[in-house]
C-alpha cells in the first residue's frame, strides 16, 4: 500500500526539518518545497493527497498560493504559520483551508490534524450519487449539481450545503456545522458559516436568480427547503 503523498510548502528549513520527521514517522510521503511558486508546480504535477501550506513565503503569499491551488484542485490544505490574529485565521477558514495550524505547533498535534482532514476527506469518497428534490450530490468527487449545473463550491460550502440538503426542514445550528465541518476548537467561529452560507446562496441564484433554497431561522440556525 502506498503512503500518503503530503506536500509541504515551508521557506524555514529547521521547521520543514521538524514537520517532515514527524510526518514520515506516522507512515507518510513528503515533498518539500521552500517557495510557493515551486509549490503550485509541484501540486499541479504531483496530484498529492494534502498540503501543507505557510503563509509567509519568500516570493508569494501563502494565501495567493492557495488561491492559485484552487484554481485547478480541491485538495485538502492546512495552513501552517506564525500569524496568530483572528482575521488571519477567519481568512484563511473563509477562503476554504481545511485547517490552520499557529507556529509554534506540537508536531504529535499536527501529525493528528492532518489525519483528521484525510479521514474527512475520505468519508465522502465511497458513497454514490444522492438526488434531493434539485440537486444531485456526488460525493466521491465533492460535487453538487442545482437544476443541472454543477456548483463551483469550496470544500467547506461542499460540505455545509450537503449537510442541510440531506434533512431538508432540520434547522442546523451554526454550533453544529462548525461541529461537523471543521475539526479544530479554535476554528469555530460563527462568522465562518455565516460568510460560507452567504456564498453558497450565491452561487445558487446565479444559476437560478430566484432560488431560495437555503433558509435562516432567525436566532437559530439554517436549514434547506424547496417546492417541488
Amino acid at each position: 500500500m502506498s503512503k500518503p503523498d503530503v506536500t509541504l510548502i515551508e521557506d524555514e528549513p529547521s521547521i520543514a526539518d521538524t514537520v517532515i520527521y514527524a510526518l514520515e514517522s506516522e507512515g507518510y510521503a513528503v515533498r518539500w518545497k521552500q517557495s510557493g511558486r515551486e509549490a503550485i508546480e509541484q501540486v499541479r504535477a504531483g496530484s498529492p493527497q494534502i498540503v501543507i501550506l505557510d503563509i509567509g513565503l519568500p516570493d508569494l503569499n501563502g494565501f495567493e498560493v492557495f488561491r492559485e491551488i484552487r484554481a485547478f484542485s480541491q485538495v485538502p490544505v492546512i495552513f501552517l504559520t506564525a500569524r496568530a490574529e483572528e482575521i488571519d485565521r477567519v481568512t484563511g477558514l473563509e477562503m476554504g483551508a481545511d485547517d490552520y495550524i499557529v507556529k509554534p505547533f506540537s508536531p504529535r498535534e499536527l501529525t493528528a490534524r492532518v489525519r483528521a482532514v484525510l479521514r474527512r476527506v475520505q468519508a465522502g469518497s465511497d458513497t454514490v450519487d444522492v438526488d434531493v428534490g434539485p440537486f444531485v450530490i456526488d460525493e466521491p468527487s465533492w460535487t453538487i449539481r442545482f437544476h443541472g449545473q454543477a456548483l463551483d463550491l469550496t470544500r467547506h460550502e461542499f460540505q455545509i450545503l450537503g449537510i442541510l440538503l440531506k434533512s431538508p426542514g432540520q434547522i442546523f445550528s451554526r454550533d453544529h456545522l462548525l461541529d461537523r465541518v471543521w475539526d479544530a476548537p479554535e476554528h469555530r467561529l460563527d462568522r465562518t458559516v455565516d460568510t460560507h452560507i452567504k456564498n453558497i446562496r450565491a452561487k445558487l441564484r446565479a444559476i437560478d436568480a430566484d432560488a431560495d433554497p437555503i433558509k435562516t431561522k432567525r436566532g437559530v440556525g439554517y436549514f434547506a427547503s424547496w417546492s417541488n
